[in-house]
């Protein structure tokens, strides 16, 4: 059991004499206490005097220790000079337990804003209720002074996290006590966010505003956008409209993405066949994106940086945004599983395991620094392909033309920055994607990276058997659950990738990284392509077929 016993006077008292138990009064101390540059400092001599004194007679010198606090307070607690002075504050805290009524004292030191940014006050007043038993009330003071960012923060919060294991223990010991479980309900509550909520994003897009204005490419306007050409009239099927932005003129060349907010259009940049990019043309205005892209800039290593899309400009305007961004030309993941099944069949094993391991490697370098995508689906992983043949021998270590070859996750409007949130937390809310819901979203629980490594599952699933994945809840003998997929591996498969990579990632309840496990799923894949050449050769025929079929430009 954690113990909460000592007391907030007996911390204090040591510190008063630290502050001046040492001091003698100077030659003028029968001077008044208002003609001393520090008013408060004979204070702080005669109070330490005064508890040496009650140590040594409790009963003889209680009252005039209490009346030298409560003249002293009365004193200064309209000094605007002691509004944040921690001697003050200590003061105020051996008076509070002095008289036995820290409530009057804190709402005093409340409306008078004395010390409310000193995490003493806080530390203080929560362990004088926890004595008391008033365990919702001190939940409720911790908060306070976290939510006012009290000082040092950092240690606040460690209190607060001792406070709440305390409470866990009292539960564990079988205790009837309600407000234990209204404090743990409500904890949990509080560490769980819907980080896609209207009132999230917008949060973090304020903050981020002077973060984006001092990016490159960065241009916002307090105008809505009053181009030649309407955003509104532009089409599906809409070709060589010019639109211009920063001075630079942009042809519309058709088409390529249609969103449930944007669209996508590739387009000549001056009428330049060899500069081609993608507009991406969203209403309302979400500069959100272009943030998520910067962050890659920032996190991703320059070795990883090809497998995720590059924003060049975001132009955001009061009504809509349009972001410049790479364009490729050879389709997305999904469009390669339909080219299969068009002639009723389904992706090639190799194939599939070189996506796999591709997909595990870039979310294995996303999630290492904190970042989640959110809306992991094929249709958001473009295809990368090599401008020249690939030489076997460098697959093993992804250099030469390797390194140009693979996959392009793009399309960040979902995409979760993991370090602006606080230590600890998890995440609600549903992705919205038929299909991508991870289990945790079908069952009401929180999650983190499980958005990403369900939705690389759903992928895997469609390019082996040619459609979504559907599961099927097992129960284990010791009474617990896991989930399976409800189609069988063909018998000339590797099924024990295939069984581990399901079983691993469709059953991994924890929130915390799961880097090492994608780095361990993604190992066993290569160490199978890597000892077995005919497969690497066979994959080399296999992706100059693809390209050839799905050339898009």
């Amino acid at each position: 059991m954690l113990e909460f016993s000592r007391r907030p006077e007996q911390a204090v008292a040591g510190s008063l004499v630290h502050f001046s138990h040492a001091q003698s009064l100077s030659p003028g101390a029968h001077r008044s206490p208002r003609s001393f540059a520090d008013p408060l400092f004979p204070w702080l001599t005669a109070i330490s005097q005064a508890l040496d004194a009650f140590r040594q007679n409790p009963e003889g010198y209680g009252d005039r220790l209490k009346i030298l606090l409560e003249n002293c307070i009365s004193n200064f607690s309209n000094d605007e000079q002691y509004r944040n002075d921690a001697r003050f504050l200590k003061i105020c805290i051996l008076y509070a337990d002095a008289i036995q009524d820290f409530k009057l004292i804190f709402e005093m030191m409340e409306a008078k804003g004395i010390c409310q940014g000193l995490s003493m006050l806080f530390e203080a007043y929560t362990v004088y209720l926890i004595a008391k038993g008033d365990l919702m009330e001190a939940n409720k003071v911790y908060k306070l002074g976290i939510s006012r960012k009290a000082q040092p923060l950092e240690r606040l919060k460690k209190m607060y996290d001792l406070f709440l294991k305390h409470v866990q223990e009292i539960l564990q010991n079988g205790a009837p006590e309600s407000q234990v479980h209204d404090i743990l309900k409500e904890r949990q509550e509080q560490l769980c966010i819907d980080p896609w909520s209207t009132s999230v994003i917008d949060g973090f897009q304020k903050k981020m505003d002077s973060y984006l204005r001092k990016q490159t490419g960065y241009h916002c306007s307090n105008k809505v956008y009053s181009g030649k050409t309407s955003l509104s009239s532009l089409q599906n099927s809409s070709r060589n409209k010019l639109l211009e932005l920063g001075g630079k003129k942009y042809q519309i060349k058709g088409c390529s993405g249609v969103g449930g907010f944007a669209k996508v259009y590739k387009a000549l940049v001056e009428s330049n066949p060899d500069d081609i990019v993608a507009l991406k043309i969203q209403r309302p205005s979400f500069p959100w994106e272009f943030y998520m892209y910067r962050l890659l800039d920032e996190r991703i290593p320059s070795e990883e940086r090809s497998s995720f899309g590059f924003a060049h400009r975001a132009h955001i305007y009061t009504d809509s945004s349009i972001l410049v961004i790479n364009y490729l030309p050879h389709g997305n993941l999904q469009d390669a599983i339909n080219s299969h099944l068009v002639a009723q069949k389904v992706m090639d094993e190799v194939l599939c395991v070189y996506y796999s391991i591709e997909m595990l490697r870039i979310l294995e370098a996303l999630h290492s620094v904190g970042i989640i995508h959110g809306d992991f689906k094929p249709d958001n992983l473009l295809i990368r392909y090599a401008g020249e043949d690939l030489d076997e021998d460098a697959f093993t270590s992804r250099t030469g033309n390797w390194a140009d070859q693979g996959l392009c996750l793009v399309d960040w409007g979902r995409g979760i920055d993991f370090r602006l949130f606080p230590s600890g937390i998890k995440f609600v809310g549903d992705c919205q994607t038929s299909g991508f819901s991870c289990v945790e979203m079908q069952e009401k629980q929180p999650w983190t990276y499980q958005v990403d490594t369900y939705g690389l599952c759903v992928i895997v699933h469609m390019m082996l058997h040619g459609s979504y994945m559907e599961l099927e809840r097992r129960t284990n003998s010791d009474g617990t659950h896991h989930f399976q997929i409800k189609k069988p591996f063909k018998r000339y498969w590797k099924v024990e990738l295939w069984s581990n990579l399901f079983s691993t990632l469709l059953n991994r309840r924890s929130t915390e990284s799961d880097v090492q496990v994608l780095q361990g799923l993604r190992k066993s894949f290569e160490d199978y392509m890597c000892n077995n050449q005919p497969l690497i050769r066979k994959l080399k025929q296999l992706l100059s077929r693809q390209k050839s079929s799905l050339c898009l430009t």
